[in-house]
């Protein structure tokens, strides 16, 4: 089913994001549009008068339109290939939206995720710092400076609404985890609700 899935989504020029069974029959599919990294601005020779740089394009998404056009056409590749389900539903990313390939960590470079390993950090990895045991990180995605990707997070208790806070207390320091995406069980967008944009929130808490 996995590759009729892919193969539909992909023919009809959209990313194939996620494809779940649900209690019931449900064949849930999520899709988004394609991306790519914006091409690096040719760099200006010297004596050449600055050339003005045009504005990013808006990010586009996912409409009512794209999920009715993937929902009609993967019913008809479904019923040819015999899939056994109930209901399919297809639907865009929500804000816990799954990474999953290496160009998904590129796209949302800085952005706050929920990452679990395969296997604790260990003792060696935690080095004293951090829990050996500890599988679950909550922080801002970066790349790293061997060219890999690391979490970077702070176990600062959250600030509750109208709590004060001293201003000598000592804010808990920046800690840093490496990782592969094979060592990875799961990793996600932070599903955090920011009202000025998702790009206002930059670092979580673990």
């Amino acid at each position: 089913m996995q590759e009729i899935v892919e193969q539909t989504v992909a023919g009809l020029g959209y990313d194939l994001v996620e494809i779940e069974r649900s209690a019931g029959g449900l064949l849930r599919i999520t899709i988004d549009l394609p991306w790519s990294a914006p091409a690096p601005a040719p760099a200006a020779a010297a004596g050449d008068a600055p050339e003005a740089v045009a504005p990013a394009l808006p990010e586009q998404f996912v409409t009512v339109e794209d999920c009715e056009k993937v929902t009609r056409q993967l019913q008809f590749a479904l019923e040819v290939d015999g899939v056994d389900y109930k209901r399919l539903e297809v639907s865009s990313p929500g804000i816990d939206r799954p990474l999953r390939h290496e160009q998904d960590f590129v796209r949302f470079a800085g952005s706050v995720i929920d990452l679990t390993l395969k296997a604790p950090l260990g003792a060696a990895a935690a080095d004293g710092q951090v829990n050996a045991n500890r599988k679950k990180f909550r922080g801002t995605l970066e790349r790293a400076e061997s060219g890999g990707w690391q979490i970077v997070w702070s176990d600062e208790p959250a600030v509750k609404p109208g709590q004060k806070v001293s201003k000598k207390r000592v804010p808990a320091p920046l800690q840093a985890l490496g990782f592969t995406l094979d060592e990875l069980k799961d990793a996600r967008l932070a599903p955090l609700v920011d009202f000025k944009g998702r790009g206002g929130a930059k670092s979580g808490q673990a």
